[in-house]
Order: C-alpha cells, then structure tokens, then sequence
C-alpha cells in the first residue's frame, strides 16, 4: 500500500467530523420525497449489479470512475466519507486493498463482501498459466484466487441473488421489488449464459490466450483453457522466460488470435503476436465502461466479447 494510498483513507478522520456524517445515515431523499438507501459500489459490475436491482429505491455512488484501473484505485476523503455514512458498501474482499482498507476502519458495520455468493474458486498462477516441472507447493505459493467472477454470468447471478437479499433486508418496505429486479436480471443473465453456450459450442480451438489472466471464469464455464500471458495483475510484465513459454504454447496448439484488453496497454499482447504470427483481438474485462466500450453496459459488452471470441476460437 503506497503512502498516498495510506494518507487518502486516513484522510476520513477529518472527514467525518464534518457535516456529512452529522446526520448519521446515509440514506438519500428522492425528488418525490420518499428515502433511497446509499449505496458505495466498489466497481462497475457491482453498481450495475445495484442500480439494476436496487432502481429507483437505492443512490448508488460507484467508486471506481469510469476507466480506471480498479484493482490499483485510490480513495478521496469524499469517498471514504460517503463510504462511512453509506447504508451498503457492496465490495470484494481482496480485490482492492484501498477499498479493503477503509472498510475495516470506517465501514465494517454496513460492508457486504459479495465473495462467498460468488464462489471464488478459481486459482491463477502468477503468471498466468502452469508452471511445468515445479512443486505443488511452488506453485500454490505463487498463485491468487481469481477475482473475475462476474465474466461467468452463472456466478454473476448468485452474486445478484445475494445483493437483493441484503436490499431487502435493509428496506423491507421495498423488498418485493429488489427480488423482483433481481428475478428480471438472473433471467437477462440465464439468456445470456444460453448465447455463450450455443455460440461456443462448437470451436476450433479451446486454447484462448489473453494478456492477463482475467477470462477464467468464463473460459472454465465454457469449455475453454486460458493461457495467460501475466497473471492476475494487469500491470504486471513477462520476464523473456515466461513469454517463450508462453509463445511455445501457441505454437503448440495452433492458436491464432491473441487477446488484448480495454485498460491495459496492448504492447506485451501485440509482442507476442509477432512473435507467433498471430493476430490480436480485443477482449473486455468489463472493469468499467468508457466511450470505448462495445457496449453501453454489462450485458452489452459481454455479447460483443462473445462476438470477438467466436472470431478469435473460430466457432462454427
């Protein structure tokens, strides 16, 4: 954690002797007069995940402005302050260590950590793929659990499920309504399962490699094997090693397309490709959504990653 980090979640201390925590709740007034509960959101899937079910009975303030990096974000006094007098801060344990942070010291009482409903159970290796001829224990020591859970719609579901479950625990008055649009989403996402499943049903390749390792959920849903050219982290650079190992494997299974993402620079991904002879394509994390994006929300963009990919694994 950089010291910036440590002195803008500190910066709450101050904060929170003002005004904003003076009326101790967070819960917003409507312009018809009636209260919304305040909501923080930690990252685009999540707020798309409240806006949707929460409507017009929730103020959902997001926390990762659109096109930053949310793994590496960094909290204003502002946000933590909302984060503190919120009703709900929906996040992921693990996934953002500013974010973790000023949810064990300002916002433990109101923090939902939607990680159990999303089963978490995907480990990724530091860079990305096996390490062939090391130890299990080698191995597991250089590995993390997958935060990307909302890319397998199946997941995102359960995680939907929950979220209604606290609104309506919160606000009863509106719980009816929370499980509804929670019902109205888990049917938009069972569609979209259904797409994924037909349109990769039949492929010539299995084998997707990405520049990092965010398409687990979605490869293990769907019958694919990711290769990884970093691991989970974004930023992270191969050593020459690692990228030879990682071209020898394209080699090996005939891959063609290489993937690049939104937020990421596309230079390692675009280097290994002329490496290989193969082209590059552009996947979505859907970590948040820009003027860029294929899409104008979740379920926008993941049908347009499905349509990169039928290309890419040339699906009949």
């Amino acid at each position: 954690m950089s010291l910036r980090r440590h002195v803008t979640v500190l910066g709450l201390a101050a904060l929170a002797l003002t005004g904003v925590t003076a009326c101790g709740t967070g819960t917003g007034t409507a312009a018809d007069g009636s209260t919304r509960l305040a909501v923080s959101a930690a990252f685009y899937p999540l707020e798309y995940l409240v806006q949707r079910i929460g409507g017009d009975h929730v103020r959902v303030q997001g926390l990762t402005k659109p096109g930053g990096e949310p793994h590496d974000i960094e909290l204003t006094p502002r946000q933590v302050g909302a984060m503190a007098t919120a009703d709900l801060v929906v996040y992921e344990k693990g996934f953002q260590p500013a974010v973790d942070q000023a949810v064990r010291q300002d916002a433990a009482r109101q923090a939902f950590d939607v990680s159990p409903a999303a089963d978490l159970s995907l480990v990724s290796t530091e860079a990305g793929h096996d390490h062939a001829g090391e130890s299990a224990a080698t191995t597991a020591a250089h590995s993390a659990v997958d935060p990307h859970f909302w890319l397998d719609p199946q997941r995102y579901a359960a995680v939907a499920k929950a979220v209604a479950d606290r609104l309506a625990a919160l606000d009863a008055a509106h719980a009816t309504a929370y499980r509804d649009n929670a019902a109205a989403l888990q049917a938009d996402l069972t569609a979209l399962d259904g797409e994924y499943r037909t349109g990769l049903a039949s492929c010539r390749s299995k084998d997707l490699v990405t520049s990092h390792a965010a398409f687990g959920y979605l490869a293990q849903r769907y019958g694919l094997h990711q290769e990884g050219i970093t691991g989970l982290d974004p930023e992270a650079e191969p050593n020459p090693a690692e990228l030879a190992a990682v071209a020898a494997h394209v080699r090996a299974v005939g891959a063609t397309t290489i993937y690049a993402e939104t937020l990421v620079s596309p230079a390692v991904a675009d280097t290994l490709a002329r490496e290989t002879g193969t082209r590059v394509a552009v996947l979505d994390p859907i970590e948040g959504i820009t003027s860029d994006s294929r899409g104008t929300d979740y379920l926008a963009v993941m049908r347009s990653n499905l349509q990169v990919l039928r290309s890419g694994q040339e699906c009949s």
